[in-house]
Parts: structure tokens; C-alpha cells; sequence
């Protein structure tokens, strides 16, 4: 697992470094879809979380939620387009769970995507993201991870 200025970024996964969002591949053609730690920490402790409905459509470069924390409300941009499968319940009931575990427990919603063969290859794989997200870190004058 990556670690950058604290942050862990887990190999197995697929991330989008301009909007913060990781993606796993699922064995049955779906993908779950999560905000980075980066992104949690960024936020601070999140206190909503908005997804679209089980059912929706969402077009590629547009939200499939709404998250929100004391200090920033903005939306969790899919980098590819594809109709949501299902919402993580747990994390509606409590949004925090994403600051404390991005990865498992916090994760945000599983999408049926289009057009992924030509989507995945503009995401960065976990084990080359250490560059990329410490290049973003800087130019966002982030200084990482609480650790």
C-alpha cells in the first residue's frame, strides 16, 4: 500500500486523483466506487451523504453524490458514465464511517459503468500512485494525512 504524507492509498484499486475517487473492480462487471483519504481528510468529518437512487443513470464527469462536512459541500464525480446498483446504506445512516475507513467500510456506491475498457485506462493503478497524488497534494497545498 502507497502511503503518501500519510495517507494510504491501497494498491488493489484504481483512482481518479483530480476528484479524489477510488474504483475497485468486482468480479461481476460492476465497480465500487469511494472517495479517497485524501479526499476524507481534505473534507474533514463528513456529515451527509447524498447518492443518487439505486436505478439512476449518471453520465461520466457528473456526481453520483452529494457529500457533505462542516466545511465543504461538493460532489463525488464518476469518471465514467453507468447506472448505480447500490448505495451504501450504512454510510447515509453515518457518514463519518468514510473519514475512519475509506476503503471498506466507507465506501460510496456500486455502478454497472459504460464504457469502461476506454475509462480504465485514464485511472491510475495503486501501485503507481504515489507520484500522481503527491504532485496533486502540492498543488492543492495539502500537507496529508492526520496520522
Amino acid at each position: 500500500m502507497a502511503k503518501v504524507r500519510g495517507c494510504n492509498l491501497p494498491d488493489n484499486l484504481l483512482y481518479d486523483v483530480q476528484n479524489h475517487i477510488w474504483y475497485q473492480e468486482l468480479d461481476d462487471g460492476t465497480v465500487k466506487v469511494g472517495m479517497t483519504a485524501v479526499a476524507t481528510a481534505m473534507a474533514g468529518r463528513l456529515v451527509a451523504f447524498t447518492p443518487k437512487a439505486v436505478g439512476k443513470e449518471i453520465k461520466a464527469g457528473k456526481s453520483c453524490a452529494t457529500v457533505e462536512s462542516g466545511k465543504w459541500v461538493g460532489p463525488a464525480k464518476l469518471a465514467c458514465g453507468g447506472s448505480v446498483v447500490a448505495v451504501n446504506e450504512a454510510m447515509v445512516a453515518s457518514p463519518a464511517i468514510a473519514n475512519e475507513d475509506p476503503y471498506e467500510k466507507g465506501w460510496l456506491l456500486v455502478i454497472q459503468p459504460q464504457e469502461w475498457a476506454a475509462v480504465r485506462p485514464a485511472l491510475v493503478p495503486g501501485t503507481a500512485i504515489a507520484a500522481p497524488y503527491e504532485a496533486k497534494m502540492t498543488a492543492d497545498g495539502f500537507a496529508g494525512c492526520a496520522g
